[in-house]
C-alpha cells in the first residue's frame, strides 16, 4: 500500500493534478496506464482452465460496434425461465465464472453467456470504461439473436465491475431484471475506501458512477453483498440499493468476503426473483442457428 501511495502522489505533483505522469511511450500517461492496470486485472488466454472437465458450454465469438473482436462461454437451457447476460468482475476471465454458469443453468434452468471484455481471456483490444460499456452491449445483442428475445427482456446479472456494467445497461436501455453482486457505488468511492487520505477520485479517468445512475432503471433489482467485503463494503452496496426503484431486495450473505461463493440464500432469493418478473415477449422462430464451436 506505502508504494501505491507514493507513486500516486508523485504522479499526482509531477502532472500539476491533471494528466498523470508523462509516460516515456508516448501516448499513455504514466498515470493513466497504472489506473487501468489496477481497474482491469485482465488475465489473458491461455490462463484460466479453458477445459473444465465438469462443464459444457458453447464458445462463441462476436464483434463491437467499433469492431472488437470478443470471446463468450454460453450455456443454453430448453424452455428457460430466463435469459441472462453475466458481466464479471475486474480479475481473471470468463473461465473464473464457470461455476456460477453452471450453477444458473443446472440450478434456475435459465440460459446465460459470459462474456470477456476486449483484453481479458481471448478477446481482442484494451479495456476501458467506454471500451467494456460497449462490449457488454454487443453481448447483450449477441445473446438476444441467439436466444430469440428481444434485447430488453434479458435479464442482466454483473458482479463487481460487472455490477457497474450492468447497472449502466440498465439505466439506458432498460432490462427485464437486474441482479447486482457485491457491487459499488462508483469506482472512486472504492478507491476513496482503500486509500482514504488520498483524493484518488479526482484523477480516475474509469468512474463507472453507478450510484447516479441506477435510479434511471425502472425495473425489477436483487442485490446481494457480504457484510465482511473487504474490497467493496457492504455500505455502497446498501447506498446503491437505496437509490434504486421498487421492487427490490437485497440479500445479505453473513460472513462472506468479497470473493467468497454466493451463500445458498442466494438461489432461494434468485428463483423468487425470476418468478416475479413479467413475461418475455414471444419472437418469431429464426432460421435455424449454426452454433460456432464448443469449448470447455
Amino acid at each position: 500500500m506505502r508504494n501505491f501511495l507514493t507513486q500516486f502522489v508523485l504522479c499526482a505533483a509531477v502532472s500539476g493534478l491533471l494528466t498523470g505522469c508523462a509516460g516515456l511511450s508516448g501516448g499513455e500517461s504514466s498515470w493513466s496506464r497504472f489506473e487501468r492496470e489496477h481497474v482491469f486485472v485482465a488475465a489473458k488466454y491461455p490462463e484460466g482452465n479453458w477445459k473444465p472437465a465438469a462443464y459444457t458450454f458453447e464458445d462463441v465469438w462476436f464483434h463491437t460496434a467499433d469492431g472488437t473482436r470478443l470471446n463468450g462461454w454460453y450455456a443454453p437451457c430448453e424452455n428457460p425461465a430466463a435469459v441472462v447476460l453475466l458481466a464479471h468482475g475486474n480479475a481473471g476471465n470468463v473461465t473464473n465464472v464457470a461455476p456460477l454458469l453452471k450453477r444458473l443453468r443446472d440450478q434456475h434452468h435459465v440460459s446465460v453467456l459470459a462474456f470477456d471484455y476486449r483484453g481479458y481471456g481471448k478477446s481482442e483490444g484494451r479495456p476501458d470504461e467506454p471500451g467494456i460499456l460497449e462490449d457488454a452491449r454487443a453481448a447483450r445483442s449477441w445473446l438476444a439473436k441467439r436466444a430469440n428475445v428481444d434485447e430488453r427482456d434479458i435479464v442482466l446479472m454483473g458482479q463487481s465491475l460487472g455490477g457497474g456494467v450492468a447497472v449502466n445497461l440498465a439505466a439506458h436501455d432498460g432490462a427485464r431484471g437486474l441482479v447486482l453482486i457485491s457491487t459499488f457505488t462508483s469506482l472512486p468511492d472504492v478507491a476513496g475506501h482503500h486509500w482514504p487520505i488520498v483524493p484518488a477520485g479526482w484523477f480516475m479517468h474509469n468512474r463507472l458512477e453507478s450510484i447516479s445512475k441506477i435510479d434511471k432503471y425502472d425495473g425489477p433489482l436483487l442485490q446481494v453483498h457480504g457484510d465482511k467485503d473487504r474490497i467493496i463494503p457492504i455500505g455502497q452496496g446498501e447506498k446503491l440499493f437505496a437509490r434504486a426503484h421498487e421492487p427490490k431486495r437485497f440479500v445479505v450473505s453473513h460472513g462472506a468476503d468479497h470473493n467468497d461463493p454466493l451463500p445458498v440464500e442466494f438461489d432461494g432469493a434468485l428463483d423468487e426473483f425470476l418468478a416475479s418478473l413479467r413475461p418475455a415477449k414471444v419472437l418469431p422462430q429464426p432460421k435455424r442457428w449454426h452454433a460456432a464451436g464448443a469449448g470447455g
